[in-house]
């Protein structure tokens, strides 16, 4: 999943703060905005961790757009962090599921042309989610 981050930089102590404002409380403040995406993601990781200690759901990510409307940061930076979010959601489980065969092979020859995806399981969960979060009127 792409999570917005929201990059404030402090001019008195020339540091940046980045947070993931889908992920209330999941920031860092770091020297250089390098240095802050790392801390970010170890920060998303412990984050994440506890949301699935406590049976909560992975938050889903809005758009940049959304949260612009939104905020009242002077002079922000934003950037998108991709995230896998599927080691989150909880146990695996194994299903039968039967598709055709043409639709099959398109689903492995895209897992095998993109490092995006590192099974077919994993590319399924993918698309799964994605159309969970499609709004449909």
């Amino acid at each position: 999943m792409k999570y917005p981050v929201l990059v404030l930089r402090n001019n008195d102590d020339k540091s940046h703060l980045l947070s993931v404002v889908d992920l209330p409380g999941c920031q860092v403040k770091a020297a250089t905005m390098d240095e802050g995406f790392l801390l970010l993601h170890a920060a998303m990781i412990s984050h994440l961790n506890i949301l699935v200690e406590y049976g909560e759901k992975v938050p889903q990510a809005k758009t940049i757009e959304e949260h612009m409307l939104l905020s009242t940061a002077v002079s922000p930076i934003w950037a998108m962090l991709d995230f896998d979010i599927i080691p989150y959601m909880g146990k695996s489980h194994k299903i039968n599921v039967t598709l055709p065969e043409l639709l099959i092979k398109q689903i492995d020859d895209r897992v095998a042309k993109s490092s995006n995806y590192k099974t077919r399981s994993g590319f399924i969960a993918i698309a799964c989610l994605t159309e969970l979060n499609t709004k449909h009127n």
